[in-house]
């Protein structure tokens, strides 16, 4: 699944998933090694666990950072 982000520095995410496990998170844009970090962090984590651990992270004064992002693309999964 491609998503494309809204109101961050990275313009889309690419995840894939199986069985409810994140396999891998590729971000395009952003801040690349945070971004990798992160990718790294939730590979092999239950969908339902990176959601809930992401979801809500503001970066600065905006209202939604990239890893709130990946929550709102999880959901769609």
């Amino acid at each position: 699944m491609i998503y494309k982000t809204k109101g961050t520095c990275s313009s889309s995410i690419e995840i894939q998933a199986a069985d409810g496990v994140i396999q891998s998170v590729r971000f395009t844009g952003g801040c690349n090694g945070n971004l990798q970090g992160i990718s790294k962090l939730v590979q092999g984590m239950k969908v339902e666990d990176a959601i809930a651990k992401l979801e809500g992270i503001r970066c600065g004064m905006k209202e939604t950072s990239c890893p709130d992002q990946l929550a709102q693309a999880l959901k769609k999964l």
